[in-house]
């Protein structure tokens, strides 16, 4: 008997096919991090300062442009001729030295002034600190004789002051100072201002003195005096007589006083 050959069932099928073995698993992709989008700028406005400066810019060049137009459309105007005048000369030659003799001549007084002073009489007796005898002082030491020494030193530097002498005394209850103050050239006019409502003490001086009836008070003090005083000029020199007492100063004593130092002076 023959035998047919069986075909292989599906189960058998199943059973006999050998085994895969699985694929291995592929890892996962990385993930990547989301975009995130640029925020959109926003857009410019003009600065007003720039603005503004280009406006003052525009504003000046227009200005000058319309200003030069208007110039230059404008006829010239002429200038006036100028005119020198020529100088002039004398007909005749001058002599120089005829120029000189007819100009007037300064009053020169130079040298030692404390010989020009006049001293102080004898039997007197000295002023305290002061001198006795002709002696030279300085502005600080004219000015300590004021009520206001600031003042005075001031007004004697702007002035013109250049030298001073003086000398004091004592007598017959009677205290006399008498200066004599030296101013330079350009100041010789001021030299003499300063006293007013005076009486002439000489006929020839150009100064005058005068008495004061109300009393003064010395310098932090509570002791009055009274006052007679002269003034008079020469050239740049200013004479100064003063005279102090007790009781109103006789005219004539300050009238005597200023005569004796004119005439040094004259």
């Amino acid at each position: 008997m023959t035998t047919e050959p069986v075909a292989p069932s599906p189960t058998d099928a199943l059973t006999e096919a050998p085994a895969e073995a699985p694929a291995p698993a592929e890892p996962p992709a990385p993930l990547e991090p989301p975009v995130t989008p640029a925020p959109a700028r926003r857009p410019r406005r003009p600065r007003p300062v720039l603005l503004l400066v280009s406006g003052l810019l525009l504003g000046t060049a227009a200005g000058v442009g319309v200003g030069y137009a208007i110039q230059a459309g404008r006829p010239p105007t002429p200038l006036p001729p100028v005119q020198v005048a020529l100088p002039a000369y004398p007909a005749e030659v001058l002599d120089p030295k005829a120029a000189a003799a007819a100009a007037p001549s300064p009053l020169a007084i130079d040298g030692d002034l404390r010989k020009l002073l006049i001293t102080a009489p004898s039997g007197s007796t000295g002023w305290g600190d002061y001198p006795e005898v002709p002696s030279w002082i300085t502005a600080g030491e004219r000015a300590e004789h004021s009520a206001n020494v600031a003042s005075t030193f001031q007004d004697l530097s702007e002035r013109g002051f250049r030298r001073a002498v003086e000398v004091n005394w004592m007598q017959h209850g009677l205290k006399v100072r008498v200066s004599l103050i030296q101013y330079t050239s350009d100041f010789a006019a001021l030299a003499g201002s300063g006293q007013t409502n005076v009486k002439p003490f000489a006929a020839e001086a150009n100064g005058g003195y005068r008495i004061d009836s109300r009393p003064f008070y010395w310098a932090e003090t509570t002791e009055k005096f009274y006052l007679g005083s002269a003034v008079a000029q020469r050239g740049t020199v200013r004479m100064e007589v003063e005279v102090f007492g007790t009781e109103p100063v006789d005219a004539e004593v300050v009238k005597g006083l200023a005569k004796q130092q004119w005439e040094r002076l004259a």
